[in-house]
Parts: structure tokens; C-alpha cells; sequence
């Protein structure tokens, strides 16, 4: 038995996503225990307020939330324990991404931050914490990000089939899976845009809710091809690999600039159908232009449980196969935090966790910093 915690928050800040995972010898993983813990609504209103561009005293906010976090990072590490009824010491170690607060891979200074103290996460426990994955990644001149596509080829690839994994959160990423019997292809992988980020921000807006549930509301409206247009003449669309990117630039504030006065004439729900079909055009086109042989897309992440986006996407599918990845034994909501215990599991193995197809970095780097238990 070699047992690791993944722990993960996306940029949707819906919770703390919180795994344990048992990996055989040869890399083959299995799911043990999965729990997933709100954040406290003060920090969760907190954490929203840092990420404005006006926010103030931002700096004394950054270091008191790190530490807050650690903690309530800690807690739900403590409780999936707890639950899972496992032995602590049976656990090799936490591999803890944090939360992303912003994400800039392309100034003179390039960085990617995330905060939750690892000290903190590893004293609450009493278990060494793997943490700060994307940072060496940056150093090595990549991205930082995606760093799930290395995890997905040991969890989803295929024999003899290419396919793509379409991770849908705030951000949404596809990896693309070469066949194993093809090993002189690379994996690669990108971030293709907005996932559920904007439709997120709208529904908060416009109803007070966290997300559209199912996409029912955009499904209430019409998609307005004018203002799909203008979205989807955002550069960063056609820019090439590796790119990656986040709410720091798809945003409400980028959704005003694009849509000029029509955001004013339409309808609210209108609007929320025109950004579903947003993710799901930019996603498809993105898999369509560098995964034009793939078989099947199996799509993880929140956006899997959006009953209307996930018909979008089979809709513009054009044959491929759009399916779950809980189809293939994993839930949607728990790939990613599982591709971080896998993370962690490679670095306390002293390998490298990134692909330098995926992130543009100089070469393979074993990520993170371990920060051992007391």
C-alpha cells in the first residue's frame, strides 16, 4: 500500500477538494477517499475581495490568508482521514497545490501564486506535505501550468486510441493523449480559456447564486452570435502552445471591454447562454485544431456536471465521443486532486512532474518542495 493525499482548490473557489490515493508499483492508482469541505464564507469572501484589482493592503491580506488557509487546509486533510478510517501513519505524504490567487507566466518577472501554508498543513497533520509545484516549473522557464496532463497520461491513456482529457473548472485544459504504443508522440496539453469562470462571475451577479446549476439559467436565455463573436476574437484564442492562463484576464471586466455597449441590451440570461457557448466553442475549436485524431474526450471538473454544457459540447463534437471521466472509474469532481497526489508522489520519488511539450519549461523537473512531518 503506498497512500497519498491529494488536496487541491480550484480557481472557482467552490471548496477544498480532498483525496486519498493508493498507487501500485507500477503507477496504477486507485481512489480510497474523497471528501470535498466549503470554505468558511468569510474566507471565502475574503479570498474574492484580495483577487480585485483595487484591493487594498494587499499584502498584510496575503500573508494573514496563507495562513488561514494552511489551516483550513489542514482541517479538511484531517477530516478525509478521519473519515476514511486509514491508519495516518499508512500515508506517505499530502501534496497540497493551495489556492491559485493569480497567475502571470508571461511578465519580466513570471510567477504563479498560491497560498496555504504548507508548515501549517504538515504541523496540523503530523504528515509530510509536498507543495509549490509550479514554481520550479516558471523557473525552468515553462508556464507553471497545466500541470495535470503528466497525471491524466498515467490515469487515462489508451493502448492504441489518442485521446484528449478536457478538464473543466474555472479555467478549462485539455490534455491529449497520445496511444502508449506510440511513445515517440508527446502528451501535451494547454489551458483552452474560460470554463465555468465567467458564467460563475454572471450567475453571482445577476443572481446571487455560486453557479449556475446544470446550466438551467443559461438555458433559460439565447445564445446572441454577435456577442459570441466578439468574445471569441480574444487573442489569446489563437495563440500557440504552451499558453496558459486564468481570471486575471477572463473576467467581468474583460467580458465589458469585449462586449461594449450590447452587454447593456441584452437580456441577463442571454448572456449566460452566450458564455456557456463560449467555453464550449473555444474548447472544442481548441481540440478540433490540435487533436483532430482523437477518438473520445472524457471531461473532468465542475464543468462535467453542467447538464447544458456538457449537450454543447456533444453538439460541436462533430463524431467524437464527449463522455465522463467517471465512465473510465473516476468521478469528475476528484481528477484533479488525484493528479496532485500523484504530484506528490512523484517528487517524494524524486521524479520530474512536468512535460516541457506542456509548459514550454527548459526540461523535466522533479516540482515542489517537501516540507516534512514533525
Amino acid at each position: 500500500m503506498s497512500l497519498y493525499l491529494g488536496l487541491l482548490s480550484g480557481t472557482s473557489m467552490d471548496g477544498m477538494d480532498a483525496c486519498i490515493v493508493d498507487f501500485a508499483d507500477d503507477g496504477r492508482a486507485q481512489l480510497i477517499a474523497q471528501h470535498t469541505t466549503p470554505y468558511p464564507d468569510n474566507l471565502l469572501a475574503e479570498l474574492r475581495a484580495l483577487m480585485h484589482v483595487d484591493a487594498v493592503r494587499a499584502m498584510p491580506r496575503v500573508a494573514r490568508l496563507d495562513a488561514w488557509l494552511g489551516e483550513v487546509f489542514a482541517q479538511a486533510a484531517n477530516d478525509l482521514i478521519e473519515r476514511s478510517m486509514l491508519k495516518r501513519s499508512d500515508i506517505t505524504a499530502i501534496g497540497s497545490h493551495g489556492q491559485t490567487l493569480h497567475h502571470d507566466p508571461h511578465g519580466d518577472y513570471p510567477y504563479s501564486l498560491q497560498l496555504g501554508d504548507p508548515h501549517r498543513i504538515a504541523e496540523r497533520t503530523g504528515l509530510t506535505v509536498v507543495a509549490d509545484f509550479r514554481r520550479r516549473d516558471i523557473a525552468a522557464g515553462g508556464q507553471g501550468a497545466p500541470l495535470v496532463p503528466p497525471a491524466h497520461a498515467a490515469l487515462f491513456a489508451d493502448t492504441t486510441e489518442t485521446r484528449v482529457i478536457a478538464n473543466i473548472g474555472g479555467i478549462a485544459n485539455i490534455t491529449i493523449l497520445p496511444p502508449k504504443n506510440d511513445p515517440a508522440t508527446p502528451v501535451r496539453g494547454f489551458d483552452t480559456g474560460p470554463g465555468n469562470t465567467l458564467m460563475d462571475a454572471w450567475t453571482q451577479r445577476h443572481l446571487g447564486h455560486a453557479y449556475d446549476r446544470a446550466g438551467a439559467w443559461a438555458q433559460s436565455g439565447q445564445a446572441q452570435p454577435d456577442l459570441l463573436a466578439r468574445l471569441l476574437a480574444e487573442p489569446y484564442f489563437a495563440q500557440v502552445a504552451p499558453k496558459s492562463t486564468g481570471p486575471e484576464l477572463f473576467n467581468l471586466a474583460w467580458l465589458q471591454a469585449r462586449a461594449g455597449d450590447l452587454l447593456d441590451t441584452l437580456p441577463a440570461p442571454d448572456t449566460q447562454a452566450t458564455l456557456l457557448e463560449l467555453s464550449a466553442h473555444s474548447l472544442m475549436a481548441a481540440i478540433e485544431a490540435n487533436a483532430p485524431d482523437a477518438k473520445r474526450a472524457l471531461i473532468c471538473g465542475g464543468g462535467a456536471y453542467n447538464t447544458a454544457l456538457m449537450q454543447r459540447l456533444r453538439a460541436l463534437a462533430k463524431g467524437m465521443l464527449i463522455e465522463s471521466t467517471a465512465d473510465y472509474g473516476i468521478e469528475p469532481a476528484w481528477v484533479e486532486a488525484m493528479a496532485f497526489a500523484w504530484l506528490a508522489r512523484q517528487t517524494m520519488l524524486g521524479l520530474p512532474g512536468n512535460l516541457p511539450a506542456v509548459t514550454g519549461a527548459k526540461g523535466l523537473r522533479v516540482l515542489g518542495a517537501i516540507y516534512s512531518a514533525h
